[in-house]
């Protein structure tokens, strides 16, 4: 069994909770920049640190006198927006429990939360999301309040709150402790029905302050303020973390609640921001947009000969790091410099030119984007972890980035490989256990340790390797267990492919379900002068499957001929977010896009679905 402890880089907290950061920063700097705010008519509307402060305690104020208090659930169902961390402040100030709920949630799926917190109160963003809690409202739900943000509601909390003593929120404030429960956060349900992850303050403290005190050098150049765009779901915790990181530590934070590429790579190049949070799906399609923007400008020869230039150039690097060479030689160096000069720029132009580091989280990151990014100057730190461990509980230590591993456990948390490949997690960021669920909780925390389902390996320098997921194992009729994410990963990288579903569980071979890039099949066929088609149009087209069948060959190249894939359906459409079948990470939910394929699956195999034999 390997394992690895590393020690706390800062002592567990003894007293207070999440808002009291608000209120310190606010006393200490008061005209610091807490948020920007886009407006129509002005680009970027400053927030400090006394105004936030101010507004978390008005709406606190309104919380009281609306009757919510110490330990009361209020859910929270918004897009990223200033108002969603407001409310969040806000509550817990008064010693409530916040229940983030995505906005893309079903009504069944609201309703079981509502149900399953006990919520008396409930945030949403607009109108749309109002009718979907109060669809959702049932006999045995005791949600007595409703809060609309794009109706203003959060100032009729602070008028209504203008005769309460502002003395007694911050005796509430100065009852939280750090084992009290700041948030009941739902898991995504890649791998079955959602449950409730008990996040206390002291959880999301020791994640924020280990990552700001160990990595904060990343943020921003020596004389720059730190800023960035978060535009990951708060929902999610990962997105959450980004924004109490921020607020602890002084981050300027602009909100771009859409996170499509279309709309967010022109928020990041107006905001230019200094340090860019991300999932892999942001890169992808970041990299995606450069190589598309370079083959209509008749330059894709030029751009794919400084991808391997960078790639070349990066992993030189990593070993000179590693002390296992001596970096980038003379020639080189001369092609990045032109390089750097006629691509590299223009993909750190994209994010407004001054992000030189960044985080990517959600699952792992391919090692030859990984290193084409640095390649490009562009440290991209990767990380790894989940709901049950308040975002990360691995990354890569500052200066010494493994691409292809997920880094090292963060300060304060150990790592340890089961006897069966398990990833198991311990340390000061586990939850507290699934709410109402002492079942599921039991099942993966023992004496201290969180088993995490997930597959890998620790190298010999201690760097995480994950290789997939225990309930993703592909068992063929013939018996041999596989892991897909090798092949989706590869496959993934192809220009044309945006995603893929490696199948084959109690089959007799491997299969996939491929979908591909409308917009990277848009440049294709403008090369070729042909006329504009949607995917759907092209599914049959046997010079573009040629394209995809020499990608799947490429991928089984890196796995043995049992792994390999022998027969792919190309889909007419992208796994759709909306379908439910992406997570807020936007990872493919396996099980649910199997069922909605079922009868595409069923082709690849020319049978009628299997019966199952386990």
């Amino acid at each position: 069994m390997q394992e690895l402890d590393v020690p706390r880089l800062t002592a567990p907290p003894v007293s207070g909770g999440l808002s009291d950061s608000v209120f310190t920063t606010a006393e200490q700097a008061p005209g610091r920049v807490q948020f920007s705010l886009s407006t129509p008519g002005q680009e970027w509307e400053p927030v400090t640190a006394h105004r936030f402060a101010a507004e978390v305690l008005a709406v606190a104020r309104g919380l009281v006198a609306q009757g919510v208090g110490f330990g009361d659930r209020v859910a929270v169902m918004s897009r990223t927006r200033y108002e969603w961390t407001l409310a969040a402040y806000a509550l817990w100030s008064v010693g409530a429990v916040v229940v983030p709920i995505y906005p893309t949630s079903s009504t069944e799926q609201v309703r079981g939360i509502l149900r399953d917190t006990g919520a008396i109160g409930c945030f949403v963003e607009n109108e749309n999301l109002a009718m979907t809690v109060a669809a959702a409202h049932g006999p045995h739900n005791p949600l007595t309040r409703l809060w609309q943000m794009d109706q203003g509601d959060l100032d009729v909390l602070k008028t209504e709150g203008a005769e309460v003593d502002a003395s007694y929120v911050h005796r509430l404030r100065a009852g939280v402790r750090p084992e009290d429960t700041a948030l009941i956060c739902y898991t995504s349900g890649t791998t079955g029905r959602p449950k409730g992850c008990v996040l206390t303050h002291a959880n999301m403290i020791a994640e924020c302050d280990t990552l700001s005190i160990g990595w904060g050098s990343l943020l921003a150049a020596p004389g720059e303020e730190p800023s960035l765009v978060a535009f990951l779901p708060l929902a999610h915790c990962y997105g959450l973390v980004v924004v109490i990181s921020s607020v602890r530590f002084g981050v300027n934070v602009a909100f771009q609640p859409d996170p499509s590429p279309h709309v967010l790579l022109p928020t990041l190049a107006a905001f230019r921001p200094t340090f860019l949070y991300a999932v892999p799906y942001i890169f992808e399609r970041l990299f995606r947009a450069a190589r598309l923007k370079a083959r209509q400008g008749g330059r894709s020869a030029l751009f794919e000969r400084a991808v391997k230039s960078a790639v070349r150039y990066a992993e030189a690097e990593q070993r000179r790091k590693a002390g296992r060479g001596s970096g980038p030689g003379p020639r080189l160096r001369l092609r990045h410099a032109v390089y750097d000069r006629l691509v590299y720029a223009r993909v750190r132009a994209v994010l407004g030119g001054r992000v030189r580091n960044a985080v990517s989280g959600g699952s792992p990151l391919s090692r030859e984007l990984g290193l084409f990014l640095a390649g490009c100057g562009i440290t991209v730190y990767d990380g790894y972890g989940l709901t049950e461990t308040a975002a990360a509980v691995t990354a890569q230590p500052v200066g010494a980035v493994r691409h292809g591993t997920v880094g090292r456990p963060l300060p304060g948390n150990a790592v340890r490989i089961a006897g069966d490949g398990e990833i198991q997690v311990r340390g000061d960021v586990i939850f507290a256990g699934y709410h109402n669920d002492p079942e599921s909780t039991d099942a993966v925390l023992r004496d201290g340790w969180f088993s995490t389902g997930d597959l890998g390996h620790l190298d010999p320098d201690g760097y995480l390797v994950i290789t997939g997921r225990k309930k993703d194992i592909i068992i063929t009729s013939g018996g041999k267990s596989i892991s897909p994410l090798t092949l989706e990963e590869e496959l993934r990288g192809h220009p044309l492919i945006s995603g893929c579903l490696v199948v084959g569980d109690n089959r007799p071979y491997v299969a996939a379900l491929i979908t591909l890039d409308e917009e990277a099949v848009a440049g294709w066929l403008a090369l070729k002068g042909r006329e504009p088609e949607k995917p759907a149009a092209l599914v049959t087209d046997e010079e573009l499957l040629g394209h995809v069948r020499r990608a799947v060959t490429r991928a089984n190249s890196r796995v043995s001929r049992a792994e390999s894939i022998r027969a792919f359906k190309v889909l007419p459409h992208e796994f759709g977010a909306h379908e439910g079948l992406l997570t807020p990470s936007l990872k493919v939910r396996r099980s649910a896009a199997i069922q909605r394929y079922a009868r595409e699956i069923d082709e690849l195999y020319g049978t009628r679905p299997p019966r199952r034999s386990r």
